[in-house]
């Protein structure tokens, strides 16, 4: 079958991201009527309902490793497309869920589809581009997803003023259709495994545990999503995941042990030059999930790393700017739009800056794009944590966060180039879930971490407000001014903390070095 040009690749393989993507956030302007529809009570219904949100990151986390090594064994054909039909059940089951477990199990369904789009979508691509056009090709992907994200809130909102939630999910399946035969049709002519391995599930296993453990234990240690301010969690117990941490823990000791034990069984054609003998029962041994001679080629290791932090300080921004303007604002309707746009001058100059970053990164290399991109994120945070108060005027707030935006999506590029080019032919489905799953992870762990530094300080500073008597007629506006100008004040500080570890990021991404085909021509 004649392949086609892989322009029409790359848009054909965009298309199912930015469906994904849109999915993964149009949620957030839903919940409220998802809720009410879905006859969850409230209160003390708000942490099950939390599960709308919570369930769909988890899962789609925890299938990007394996579906992106699948990819690696099976084809990128055959898993893209599935990921297409599991995106369609679960669009077909939600908007006829009856209640809240149903209505979940539809959502996993599409989080397990739209999660195996990414990794196994930057793979395809680097099995189509060249490794000098690689950069190019991720750049323009990583804008259409983030373009998604940016979709995905103003369509909820749009759908639910003219219609209902529902007909999200009933618009999802001509569209999950529609990539499906453009995706059999396009991907028919990509080069197929030399050779079929078999899956190493003991080690996906393991490591599905670990992830699992760990995102449920972060999610619960990051309440201050569902808040108005920290004041409203501040008196909050927060779930003992002290059990999930020892569980993740002890998954992930046991994943590596097991992959270390494969990786000495094993010596796959992309580790030719391993010298390794190999081990007279090698073929009954399925090669390792995550081959850790992966972490010892060129870039590899410092790229995963950056994407690591980078995830970190990217949901400090996306969760703190709307908390914060929830403070300033005491009209909750005005509060979500003006979150929302602002939130959206981020965004936009991130997708712009994806496609560009592609673009100069094939010109210059990973190295020059990447310190560009994480130095602008430094100084876009550090903008935010040393001049935002109560009064600060929101046109500035949207110039602090365009140069943000800028930063992160000129990162987006460089490192998933480094990363692809970095891996071997039949590893390349595998390096791409774990590039998405560190920047994921990274998202929840500097959420848990950064939300209990934030509750702390907010606890040490509210001692020190000045208040007048309790019997004073001002007491009361004196008491509401000195909790807001403290949580802007604890808020502005983790946007300083993010550029502390945007400077960290940098100071890895001094390690990355250029590749002899990103030599300028």
């Amino acid at each position: 079958m004649r392949r086609p040009p892989p322009s029409l690749i790359l848009a054909v393989v965009a298309f199912g991201v930015f469906v994904a993507a849109d999915d993964l956030t149009v949620v957030s302007t839903m919940l409220r009527q998802i809720i009410f529809d879905l006859e969850i009570p409230l209160p003390d219904g708000l942490d099950d309902a939390a599960w709308i949100v919570n369930a769909y990151l988890i899962a789609y986390v925890v299938v990007m490793p394996f579906v992106g090594r699948l990819s690696d064994i099976l084809g990128r054909r055959a898993v893209y497309v599935g990921a297409l039909f599991l995106f369609l059940a679960g669009s077909i089951w939600v908007p006829f869920a009856p209640n809240l477990p149903t209505f979940i199990v539809g959502r996993v369904l599409t989080a397990l589809g739209g999660g195996a789009m990414v990794p196994v979508g930057m793979a395809i691509l680097g099995d189509i581009y060249e490794p000098r056009r690689r950069a190019s090709a991720l750049g323009a992907l990583g804008a259409v997803d983030t373009a998604g994200w940016v979709w995905g809130p103003l369509y909820g909102a749009l759908l639910i003023r003219y219609l209902t939630w529902r007909w999200q999910f009933y618009l999802n399946i001509p569209l999950s259709l529609v990539g499906i035969a453009a995706a059999w049709w396009a991907l028919g002519g990509l080069p197929r495994p030399a050779r079929r391995e078999r899956i190493d599930w003991l080690g996906t296993a393991a490591l599905t545990a670990a992830l699992l453990a760990l995102n449920v234990a972060l999610l619960n240690s990051s309440d201050i999503q569902s808040v108005g301010s920290l004041a409203d969690l501040s008196g909050q117990q927060s779930p003992n995941t002290l059990p999930l941490y020892i569980l993740s823990a002890v998954c992930l000791v046991l994943f590596i042990a097991i992959e270390r034990t494969l990786t000495r069984h094993h010596t796959g054609p992309g580790f030719a030059l391993d010298t390794t003998p190999p081990h007279p029962h090698t073929p009954t041994s399925p090669p390792p999930l995550i081959d850790f001679r992966l972490f010892t080629r060129r870039n590899f290791t410092p790229a995963v790393l950056v994407n690591f932090l980078i995830g970190s300080t990217l949901i400090i921004a996306v969760v703190n700017v709307p908390l914060l303007i929830n403070v300033i604002e005491f009209d909750v309707e005005q509060a979500a739009v003006t979150s929302g746009w602002l939130l959206s001058a981020m965004t936009a100059s991130m997708a712009v800056a994806a496609y560009a970053g592609g673009r100069l990164t094939e010109r210059w290399g990973y190295r020059p794009v990447a310190l560009a991109g994480l130095l602008a994120c430094a100084v876009g945070f550090s903008l935010m944590g040393s001049s935002w108060t109560a009064a600060t005027p929101y046109q500035q707030m949207a110039w602090h966060l365009a140069i943000l935006g800028l930063g992160f999506g000129l990162v987006i590029a460089p490192i998933g180039a480094a990363v692809i080019n970095a891996a071997p032919e039949d590893q390349r489905g595998i390096a791409s879930g774990l590039v998405i799953v560190l920047r994921l992870i990274g998202m929840s762990v500097g959420l848990s971490g950064l939300t209990a530094w934030g509750l702390h300080r907010f606890n040490v500073l509210r001692t020190l407000i000045e208040l007048p008597p309790l019997d004073d007629p001002g007491f009361q506006t004196a008491l509401i001014e000195g909790l807001t100008n403290t949580t802007v004040a604890v808020l502005a500080e983790t946007f300083l903390v993010s550029a502390g570890l945007a400077l960290l990021a940098l100071l890895v991404a001094l390690a990355l070095r250029r590749d002899t085909f990103t030599a300028d021509h």
